[in-house]
């Protein structure tokens, strides 16, 4: 059966109950578990070609209930949201990642949300541009200087890159003072994504080389939270704003008498934050300078726009609604390769999802990256074509037949700064430098928390007449 032929609900007899989604029988579990480790894509995509639209997959002592159409995902996000938590692999990353945002759940997570939102407010968010064009020229001009010494890893180079950003627009702070931060966060990603695969079945005492490796990264992390309090609390914004996340945590912890409970609260928070805010942009620019290397009449026509809106200036917000194709161009990107490819969740009570039956407590997955490749509501799905999201070409869509951010309540907190950011980065480099990938270079997905590419991107610089 294929997505096409199983996007209506199926025909009920009369006073027939909902059906099980079909799948692979409880035997193919270990074949399941083995590729789920080793290409967890490839599970969804053949699941989703193989199976349909709903289909129920058998890992071990988990069932998932795998569900690959809009409706599904409006029904699961948005119209019965609150019967969904957060599901397998995030409730997981908790021993990695704590109870943040992204973690949290009911009066906690509004609690949290309350604190945050108002630092992605779009007045806020317009007036980060130009620190984000600052920093991307900083790394346009450093890889200028590079060029001709042979390749640079650009993933690498985009994590500290949104670091940076992430820096000095949520936290009116200098994260390059703190040069571990990034490899700790790589430390706690691999952990999260252990305690998904692994059901959160190893204790932490046992002494793997992993675990011994995420004790010392959360242990870094520990002081850069605290070294960051401490430097705030000493030194307040100059302003009197204090409109900023670190300012915004240290006054929502303020009355927390246990000082141990306050710090777990603020590093929960700001791991999280950093975490997700950091490493779904540099995944999105790192794909998008791969794609662009692949499809050089697509980075071509970029770089033609880049020119005529800047000339030899900097983007400032207001470019952001000029260059038009480089937003569709950020918008196929993120179709193709979402940062966020799976989203996870919990059943509280029983559902019914497009005729299927869904058990109380059962673990439900949606997937963008199959979602954002379905055959019915994307033509060709498979090819970079950013001319998808041309005004005229996008209209009519269905809405939840691309969540790059998710939809409903949880939708992404960030969206709006993360894609500003894209933006104003990608002008700045196209309009100074020449990214390509090594010949013969094979570029692989690796689904972690993100879509990250493995092993790095290495690419050669050189520079723009």
């Amino acid at each position: 059966m294929t997505g096409v032929e199983s996007a209506a609900a199926p025909v009920r007899p009369r006073g027939a109950g909902p059906r099980r989604p079909p799948g692979p029988s409880r035997a193919a579990t270990p074949v399941l578990l083995a590729r789920m480790a080793s290409d967890r894509l490839a599970v969804m995509t053949d699941a989703a070609a193989t199976y349909g639209d709903a289909v129920r997959l058998p890992l071990g002592p988990k069932t998932l209930y795998f569900f690959n159409h809009p409706d599904h995902v409006r029904q699961v996000l948005t119209d019965n949201n609150t019967n969904y938590h957060k599901g397998i692999g995030l409730v997981h990353a908790r021993k990695a990642l704590g109870n943040g945002l992204l973690t949290s759940e009911g009066e906690l997570w509004r609690a949290q949300r309350k604190v945050i939102q108002p630092v992605f407010q779009a007045r806020r968010v317009s007036r980060q541009a130009g620190a984000i064009a600052e920093e991307a020229l900083l790394l346009a001009e450093r890889l200028r200087l590079l060029a001709g010494s042979g390749p640079v890893d650009i993933r690498q180079e985009m994590t500290g890159l949104t670091l940076g950003v992430l820096g000095r627009s949520l936290l009116d702070a200098d994260l390059g003072a703190y040069e571990s931060i990034g490899e700790a966060f790589e430390v706690v990603q691999d952990q999260a994504i252990f305690e998904m695969m692994s059901l959160s079945s190893v204790p932490s005492w046992v002494p793997l080389p992993l675990q011994l490796r995420f004790r010392r990264a959360r242990a870094e992390l520990d002081r850069i939270v605290a070294a960051l309090a401490t430097e705030r609390e000493q030194h307040p914004p100059a302003d009197g704003t204090r409109d900023d996340v670190l300012s915004r945590l240290i006054d929502a912890t303020a009355g927390e008498r246990d000082p141990a409970v306050r710090q777990d609260r603020m590093r929960d928070e700001l791991i999280t934050l950093l975490l997700a805010g950091h490493d779904t942009t540099a995944s999105t620019l790192s794909w998008t300078l791969y794609l662009l290397d692949r499809h050089p009449e697509v980075g071509d026509r970029v770089r033609a726009e880049v020119d005529e809106v800047l000339g030899d200036r900097l983007p400032d917000f207001e470019d952001i609604h000029r260059l038009t194709y480089t937003s569709m161009v950020l918008q196929e990107v993120m179709r193709l390769y979402p940062a966020v490819w799976l989203l996870p969740r919990k059943a509280l009570a029983e559902d019914e999802i497009g005729g299927f039956r869904v058990p109380a407590g059962a673990d439900v997955v949606l997937c963008p990256y199959t979602l954002h490749r379905h055959p019915q509501f994307w033509e060709d799905p498979d090819r970079f074509d950013p001319e998808r999201f041309a005004r005229g070409r996008s209209a009519g869509r269905h809405r939840y037949s691309y969540v790059p951010f998710g939809a409903g309540p949880r939708v992404c907190v960030g969206s709006s700064l993360g894609m500003l950011e894209a933006t104003v980065v990608l002008a700045v480099l196209l309009r100074r430098l020449r990214l390509t990938v090594p010949a013969g270079h094979e570029v692989v997905a690796e689904p972690m928390l993100t879509l990250r590419i493995k092993g790095g991107l290495p690419m050669t610089v050189a520079p723009r007449n």
